[in-house]
């Protein structure tokens, strides 16, 4: 305690901590639960001004003019981005835009590891197959959609009228319009009780600017994801590019900048506790109003196994890519597909138990039920118990539908194997070929065939009561070795307390069902006979007629093996599960009107389903468990004390050690350091990656890239004392553009303000 007194700087950090913890103990939070519709966003825009937004609700959204979701795009249909310049700069997030980053990425030019800038339009690389979407107009059609449809009609004469009425409103809205780069999507909200109709503009060439190196842009690997304090700087940098009319285009050198209706005003301010925060963007699906059974399924069943599945197949990813620079990064965007959702299931599930989630729906559900009774209306009264009916009947089909996709379509080849032929079958040989070709950049054999060696036994253990829902493939004659056996690792295991966690799934062998005896002599004779583990000769096989090539790719090792389960899953599992769902569908209808009918005083807002949305909230910190409070802003300072040459995740460039030690920070140094990230409680969603942060004046913050790990449960329950969204701050963005990109001329299209 000496030492720290000695430098001022330390005491004056003690100083803060102290009164934060007295702030956090004595002010309630300010969070508002919800991802509202933007052309609705009047009915909370007075709650939102006495939060200290200065905007109108016409600002955030207005056919009109142009208003702040005019600025925002659906990045590659996954995730969210953002337009910084009227010269069409686009900012997203580094994990949006790392299949990119990656895909221009080779030993020699190694983006990932060193970062890429482009210092001249000309330099800016183009990205097949990637889009960004404008929408450009909503409007509720409920009335439109629901012409003619009765309460007496049978549900399938019903959903005939509904799809005649949407394709009818859809050509309509479409009149006119290039289809090629305009869409329309009719999407349900309140499980079919209302429609809304989003008209939306692709364009589809979209080029690579810039991006920070992996230690910068993905600093903190796995280890990171997901917690508080972060250090990221998870940002990207495209341009959007449309021809000379200012229209969407295809790909084309004499394409220029596309010129934005709206692009957002950058504040150079910062945050600070209790300050107003929105989040605009496209979050992609919440079921705040499921039934518990659905939620005890997803925390002690389902999570548990999927978490397991896939520690196991990243022990065998990193251990190779550990090995290999060369693999490192062929599997660098797989490992983080793999290991983003491996982590996020670990906190749902810990969330979920930790606030009580199930228990309180079920007190929720005996509420209802007693209300229910006093209606006299039998649909309202037999409802929870139909439904829960249909859970039973669903859960075991839905767990054997993930073990197809978690253990056994894990293998590389097997999914490859599939794909190819339905390529082939369905849209000819140009596509099988790219599609090859895109395997085979990528794969690195020794990985897949351990994978499905111990995968492939997991998949039969797991399906060892259900032996119904397997099929009986011609495999291998039995061999005398035993299979193997594998044990989900303690490192995989140890984040998720033992008192509230499901355990993993024990230690299994594969004498299970129908499973062969010896795996590895499978696996052997599958790798070393396929010839989808061999570029050429698959690339000989695809140079034949479509008819020949068929008749290879069908009698191939590969896919006779994977065939009869492709078949199971798709013609008798899924239409099973997509029978359940629609009846739950129907009675979720049913059960959305009941429950606003019977609980007035909730806000129901509508759940997430990949349409643009309004989030706000404050800056806040949280305390996460007893004697822990977590400030709302990490600095420059965290990234040194975790700053680590010999760890892959810590080892950041020396350049960055370099201006940290001459204290190098230029015009981003804030009271001494530069700010990195921060949190608040906007509610955030998957999809919402990338999304616009803004202040009370609608400028920009920060980008949105993750949520608090206490508080990814909030898909299904927003506790407000622990659900936090992730923010890297627009001033490290800056700063890094800056001082590593050596990019100030991306500086100069900028709108930075002080406000």
């Amino acid at each position: 305690m000496l030492q720290l007194f000695k430098n001022p700087r330390g005491a004056l950090s003690l100083l803060c901590s102290a009164l934060f913890l007295l702030i956090l103990q004595t002010t309630p939070l300010r969070a508002d639960e919800g991802m509202w519709l933007p052309m609705l966003i009047g009915q909370k825009i007075d709650r939102m001004h006495e939060l200290g937004f200065k905007l109108t609700a016409e600002d955030i959204y207005s056919v009109n003019k142009a208003s702040l979701k005019d600025a925002i795009v659906h990045f590659g249909g996954g995730c969210t981005g953002e337009v910084i310049s009227a010269e069409g700069l686009l900012l997203t997030n580094h994990h949006c835009g790392y299949g990119q980053i990656q895909a221009h990425s080779s030993v020699e030019n190694d983006y990932l590891k060193d970062g890429f800038w482009a210092r001249t339009r000309t330099e800016e690389l183009p990205n097949q197959g990637l889009t960004v979407t404008f929408m450009r107009r909503m409007e509720d059609v409920t009335d439109l959609v629901l012409q003619g449809v009765t309460d007496a009609m049978e549900e399938k004469e019903r959903q005939q009228i509904i799809d005649k009425n949407i394709k009818d409103l859809t050509e309509k809205a479409l009149n006119g319009l290039d289809k090629r780069y305009n869409t329309v999507r009719i999407a349900p909200t309140y499980f079919g009780n209302q429609y809304f109709l989003y008209l939306n503009e692709i364009f589809r060439d979209v080029r690579l600017v810039g991006a920070p190196p992996s230690s910068i842009g993905k600093f903190g690997g796995d280890t990171d994801n997901w917690i508080w304090p972060r250090h990221t700087g998870d940002f990207a940098l495209f341009r959007i590019y449309a021809d000379k009319d200012n229209n969407p285009a295809e790909y084309s050198p004499n394409n220029v900048p596309y010129r934005p209706r709206y692009h957002f005003t950058i504040s150079s301010k910062g945050v600070k506790e209790g300050d107003f925060t929105m989040v605009y963007g496209y979050p992609g699906r919440t079921q705040q109003y499921v039934l518990s059974p659905a939620v005890e399924y997803i925390a002690l069943r389902s999570n548990p196994q999927k978490i397991h599945l896939r520690g196991l197949r990243l022990d065998v990813m990193n251990r190779e890519q550990g090995k290999d620079q060369a693999v490192r990064i062929q599997y660098a965007s797989k490992n983080a597909r793999v290991s983003n959702a491996w982590k996020r299931w670990q906190g749902e599930a810990r969330g979920i138990l930790n606030a009580g989630t199930i228990a309180k729906k079920k007190a929720f559900e005996e509420r209802f039920q007693q209300w229910a009774e006093t209606t006299g209306r039998d649909d309202y009264i037999t409802l929870i118990s139909k439904m829960k009916e249909l859970y039973n009947r669903l859960e075991p089909l839905q767990y054997a539908s993930e073990m197809y996709t978690e253990a056994l379509m894990a293998t590389e080849l097997l999914q490859f194997a599939d794909n190819l032929e339905r390529q082939l079958a369905r849209r000819g040989p140009e596509e099988a070929l790219s599609l090859a070709r895109s395997f085979f950049k990528d794969y690195y054999q020794p990985i897949d065939e351990e994978i499905f060696e111990i995968l492939f036994a997991e998949f039969y253990a797991a399906l060892q009561d259900t032996p119904d829902l397997l099929p009986t493939p011609d495999l291998l004659p039995a061999a005398a070795p035993a299979a193997r056996t594998t044990q989900a690792p303690a490192a995989h295991t140890a984040q998720a307390p033992a008192a509230h966690t499901a355990e993993a799934p024990a230690a299994r062998t594969a004498q299970a069902a129908h499973c062969p005896e010896n795996i590895r002599t499978l696996a052997q004779h599958l790798f070393s006979t396929s010839a989808f583990t061999r570029e050429q000769q698959t690339l000989d096989i695809l140079a034949k007629d479509s008819e020949q090539a068929l008749e290879l790719i069908r009698n191939d090792i590969a896919f006779k093996l994977v065939r009869p389960f492709v078949e199971k899953n798709r013609t008798e599992i899924q239409p099973l599960i997509a029978a359940i769902n629609q009846e739950l569908s129907l009675l979720y209808r049913t059960w959305m009107q009941a429950i606003m009918e019977f609980d007035k005083d909730r806000v129901f807002y509508p759940d997430a389903n990949s349409t643009l949305r309004v989030a706000f909230g404050t800056v806040a910190g949280y305390s996460p468990v007893d004697a822990v409070v977590y400030k709302p802003v990490s600095t420059i300072e965290g990234i040194m004390q975790k700053d680590d040459p010999n760890n892959f995740d810590y080892n950041i460039p020396q350049t960055l050690r370099n201006i940290h030690a001459e204290r190098n920070y230029g015009r981003w140094e804030t009271d001494g350091t530069v700010p990195v990230c921060f949190i608040a409680t906007n509610h955030t969603s998957g999809g919402n990656s990338g999304s616009p942060v803004l202040n009370a004046n609608g400028h920009l913050l920060g980008l949105n890239f993750d949520r608090v790990w206490e508080g990814t449960m909030s898909d299904i329950e927003f506790d407000s004392s622990v659900c936090r969204n992730i923010s890297v701050d627009i001033r490290y963005v800056l700063f890094l553009i800056d001082k590593i990109g050596n990019a100030d001329y991306l500086l100069r299209e900028l709108d930075i303000s002080q406000d």
